[in-house]
């Protein structure tokens, strides 16, 4: 792997406002091409991600990019200069998307065919897809062989015995095979990580393989702090397995701008660095690239473009993961408590993608009488329109020995605190007096931001009076206080 990207567009509907090239608020279409193009070019991200999941899938992006934006990609070649990384269903959980798997996949020569044709020489513009949801190694060995089992190697099948083979009736099939990169969403296969990559390249010869956490999903189910402490611990396992094995893996870390779902922005791209020094590539959603000036936008990107990859940090397993249990119970009995709020305010969150409805079922939802919520962005949202970021959520179960090895292995927690705590309201119902306390004993002062505060109060009499029709406004206008929806 000649050079490991840094900065990897996402397509995560965050953003509160409308980038100015969108033909609609909510992107889809030829408004994704553009964005493909407009990271590339305009912010300096070294990669697109493309999400063929929950939607009406276009499998001619290569196509599209290389014939309406000719000159800058014959001056970047795509596949060298930048990549396109294709995100697939994961048929093993999506049962549903099962198929838009194959079509993706079959897609893939196809690309490398008009790559080729642009170039006039042999270019992969996409060899690796993206699985999300990955459990356990088999997952990832399937989508490999089906690749280069069923799509390359049918191409020396003859029709019949005295009859041309499918590669000299419509041509060869390229590229040979291509890399799954595992995203490891939930806690107990973020904490297995390395097991599960160990036993995937146990039978293959690879030098480099990129490996994805993610944070939203893992925070959505298990909180802040768990979900924090949960990607260190995997982080710091992947080194050593790479020592282990001889192999360079190049953790990739999915970040939004809500503190809760990474907090990574333009603001705070250098502190995210630091606090993950053995990432290789952060995820550039689109809050961060659409509610900043673009100057700010690309200054913070060059910042991750050009830092230094270091060593992952220590985490005492001993201690964090038996913090990890306690504090996830404690942050799911009450958003339990805070599902019919949640759901209530989240379908007053505006749409910003062109997704099918895709709700995500609660961590452990059997045994909490199956609570449904939304997905990570409109809880989030909603719970900001509340006025109770879910980054405080569970704070005051917390002692002061728990807050002192938070410090010592999550140095940014007290700053994502104070950050919540800016768009948080304290004086309303939903902050109870266990957690003001905890709060002012952990040392952190109430200084809301008087603007986002009153749009948070005008939610909270419209949904008690009967101007509820008012709210998804004044989400929006939260959010554009906040900078990000959630």
């Amino acid at each position: 792997m000649a050079t490991v990207p840094r900065c990897m567009s996402t397509q995560h509907p965050d953003n509160a406002s409308v980038p100015f090239f969108a033909s609609s608020p909510v992107l889809a279409g030829e408004d994704e091409i553009r964005e493909a193009y407009y990271a590339y070019s305009h912010l300096g991200c070294d990669e697109q991600m493309w999400d063929c999941e929950g939607k009406e899938i276009d499998t001619y992006v290569v196509k599209k990019l290389l014939s309406f934006y000719e000159q800058y990609f014959h001056e970047h070649v795509l596949g060298e200069d930048v990549r396109l990384t294709l995100r697939v269903p994961n048929p093993t959980v999506e049962t549903a998307e099962a198929k838009v798997l194959l079509e993706t996949l079959e897609s893939i020569p196809r690309s490398y065919d008009a790559a080729r044709l642009f170039y006039g020489r042999d270019v992969s513009p996409i060899f690796e897809v993206i699985l999300p949801m990955t459990t356990s190694a088999r997952c990832l060995d399937r989508i490999y062989r089906y690749y280069a089992e069923f799509i390359v190697g049918r191409q020396h099948k003859r029709f019949r015995s005295d009859d041309l083979s499918i590669a000299e009736w419509i041509g060869e099939f390229r590229p040979e095979h291509i890399e799954i990169i595992p995203l490891f969403e939930d806690m107990k296969n973020m904490l297995a990580a390395a097991d599960i990559v160990e036993e995937y390249l146990s039978d293959k010869d690879v030098v480099d393989q990129r490996v994805f956490l993610a944070r939203s999903d893992t925070a959505m189910n298990y909180g802040l702090i768990s979900a924090a402490l949960a990607n260190k611990i995997a982080l710091e396992r992947f080194e050593e397995l790479s020592k282990r094995i001889g192999v360079r893996l190049h953790p990739i870390l999915g970040m939004g701008s809500a503190p809760f779902r990474g907090g990574l922005s333009p603001l705070t791209a250098e502190r995210v660095g630091r606090e993950y020094p053995s990432v290789a590539t952060f995820t550039i959603q689109s809050a961060f690239k659409y509610d900043y000036p673009p100057q700010q936008v690309r200054s913070a990107i060059q910042h991750l473009e050009s830092r230094e990859i270091g060593s992952a940090d220590h985490v005492d397993d001993s201690r964090a993961i038996p913090l990890i249990e306690r504090f996830s119970e404690a942050y799911q009995a009450r958003v339990v408590e805070l599902a019919p709020l949640i759901n209530r305010l989240a379908k007053a969150v505006p749409t910003r993608r062109a997704r099918k409805l895709h709700i995500g079922l609660f961590g452990y939802a059997r045994e909490l009488a199956g609570v449904s919520l939304p997905r990570a962005i409109s809880f989030t949202c909603a719970l900001y329109s509340a006025g109770l970021p879910p980054e405080l959520i569970a704070f005051e179960a917390l002692t002061a020995e728990d807050l002192d090895f938070i410090r010592e292995v999550y140095p940014s927690f007290d700053a994502k605190i104070a950050e919540a705590l800016r768009y948080a309201d304290l004086d309303g119902t939903l902050a109870s007096k266990e957690l003001r306390v905890a709060l002012a004993n952990a040392g952190h002062d109430w200084e809301p931001d008087g603007d986002h505060l009153a749009t948070v109060r005008r939610i909270s009499e419209s949904l008690r009076g009967a101007s509820e029709s008012l709210v998804p406004d004044l989400v929006l206008q939260g959010a554009q206080q906040r900078r990000f929806l959630g």
